[in-house]
């Protein structure tokens, strides 16, 4: 591969996703690091000098042992000379990351989170300049993450699916096509997306996971999870709530000026099925047969998509006057059942750093993006 004119990747994040990342990525040539907060996960990569993707579809996914040169639990060393930082950890990491890599930022610099569920483009900038970093960089945010894989051990990980498109939105929006142009020279799979306040607003995954899982809370924990998770814990009633929820979020959307689709939307145009009602839809989808819920309630379903996609999406509610009851209820009942005050530990308007802006002002900061003044009175606080 001519490598002169291709980007230098840096991958944060060593988990399932991060793995299959770096290694997609050294195979087709590219030139990429790998960093991870803790060393556990990286002693037996570094040892191999890489690690082996698996695949049972040798002929369309990648697979074979990819090289990886730097492995490292220093963030500076692993995103010095780097162009696109490929963020791959939960969203409710999001704020760590960005805080390790702000001191170390250099101007042109891509940060891309993959993906960012809700206002995580938002958040990650917010914190990078309440760091004191004035670099000129990108936040960009992909709508859902790239690879179905899994980590078959610390060396090991396994590709069973990539999507074949996943929109990305650059903050500021004018930014996407430069931000897409670059990641399209490894990953052809990524489209621009309108902006980052519409690929957090289109995150489905806070319709279908949280509610899906409170209301089942008694069979999960009485069948170990052994039950198909969307088609038989999706009830016409259960389905009556993510309605009212999906609505919610529509209308937040509508109200701070951007269109999100419906849920029924997405499952017509990720699965073509259709329904007249978000039940039908759903039963309709023959893409989620076979799918068994979480073996505990204590699973990603609440701990992230809770705080980190239904608070923020309740919180711009409350910045426009949208009420949002249904939503609400889920943060609530999520939070018992967890022992956790999602509320506190969530994003809200304040951490996207949209608190006292009016709309125009928002839509002014999505669309056009921060003003040179906003980064120069930032004070540095020493990270």
């Amino acid at each position: 591969m001519e490598t002169k004119n291709l980007p230098k990747f840096a991958v944060l994040g060593a988990g399932h996703g991060g793995t299959a990342m770096a290694g997609h990525l050294s195979l087709m040539g590219f030139d990429v690091a790998l960093y991870n907060r803790s060393e556990g996960r990286l002693r037996a990569i570094q040892s191999a000098g890489g690690l082996e993707l698996l695949t049972d579809c040798t002929d369309i996914l990648p697979h074979g042992f990819a090289r990886l040169d730097t492995v490292t639990i220093n963030t500076h060393e692993a995103i010095e000379g780097r162009d696109i930082l490929m963020v791959v950890v939960p969203a409710t990491a999001h704020r760590f990351i960005a805080e390790q890599i702000a001191p170390h930022l250099v101007d042109g610099q891509i940060i891309v989170l993959n993906p960012g569920r809700t206002g995580g483009a938002l958040e990650t900038l917010k914190v990078i300049r309440d760091c004191g970093c004035k670099s000129d960089i990108v936040v960009a945010e992909a709508q859902t993450f790239l690879y179905a894989s899994r980590s078959m051990n610390p060396a090991q990980t396994k590709i069973f699916r990539i999507k074949n498109s996943i929109p990305v939105a650059a903050l500021p929006a004018h930014s996407t096509p430069e931000v897409v142009s670059e990641l399209r020279k490894a990953f052809p799979q990524f489209v621009p997306g309108d902006n980052v306040m519409k690929t957090s607003l289109d995150n489905i995954g806070a319709i279908f996971h949280p509610a899906v899982t409170v209301l089942n809370a008694a069979r999960i924990e009485s069948t170990n999870g052994d039950f198909d998770y969307y088609t038989e814990g999706i009830t016409p009633a259960v389905s009556l709530i993510l309605e009212a929820m999906d609505k919610e979020r529509v209308q937040v959307a509508e109200a701070l000026g951007f269109r999100a689709m419906s849920a029924r939307e997405w499952l017509y145009i990720a699965y073509d099925a259709a329904g007249r009602t978000l039940y039908e839809a759903m039963r309709a989808n023959r893409g989620y047969d076979g799918i068994k819920a979480p073996k505990t309630v204590f699973t990603r379903y609440i701990k992230e998509d809770i705080p980190m996609s239904l608070v923020p999406i309740a919180s711009l509610g409350r910045l426009v006057n949208v009420p949002t009851p249904a939503i609400d209820s889920i943060i609530l009942l999520g939070s018992m059942l967890l022992q956790v005050d999602f509320w506190a530990e969530g994003r809200t308007a304040e951490s996207l750093g949209l608190t006292g802006k009016s709309l125009k002002e928002i839509r002014h900061f999505i669309l056009d993006g921060e003003t040179e003044a906003r980064r120069e009175d930032v004070p540095c606080q020493g990270l």
